[in-house]
């Protein structure tokens, strides 16, 4: 009866393990603007050594056939849209990704970055200066 109830126990446990990791930031997302409401884009969210990096992998509509990033600075400067990464270094705070910065690819700009699931198809995305309360949130849509 007790290697019965183990048996269980550890398949409860694999269930619950596999149900969190299907609930988190890592994958594709499409990016909603602001005003519009439509699709602009989708972005895909990684991990590389122990910090989360998201990446633009296709544009919706571009207004230019082969945009760049002609407003950023440094290493972004002048660097393609498509490929560009625009969202680095967060790191997990619980149930958040913070401690990073997000780029603007349109004015050049980068914001301090947090990222967070508000349910499993919808990541909540704040970028903003200084602290958290004067800056821009923006909900993107799991892509499939």
């Amino acid at each position: 009866m007790k290697i019965k109830k183990l048996h269980i126990s550890l398949v409860l446990s694999l269930l619950c393990t596999i149900s969190m990791s299907a609930q988190d930031v890592f994958g594709k997302w499409k990016t909603i603007d602001d005003s519009t409401g439509e699709t602009r884009s989708v972005v895909e969210i990684y991990e590389e050594e122990g910090k989360v990096y998201g990446k633009i992998i296709e544009l919706i509509n571009p207004k230019q056939e082969y945009p760049v990033c002609d407003k950023c600075c440094c290493e972004d400067k002048d660097q393609p849209i498509v490929g560009l990464v625009f969202i680095k270094g967060l790191e997990q705070d619980g149930d958040e990704y913070n401690g990073g910065k997000i780029l603007d690819p349109e004015n050049g700009k980068l914001y301090k970055c947090y990222i967070e699931l508000e349910d499993q198809d919808t990541l909540k995305v704040r970028g903003y200066i200084g602290f958290s309360l004067l800056g821009r949130t923006q909900y993107w849509q799991r892509a499939e």
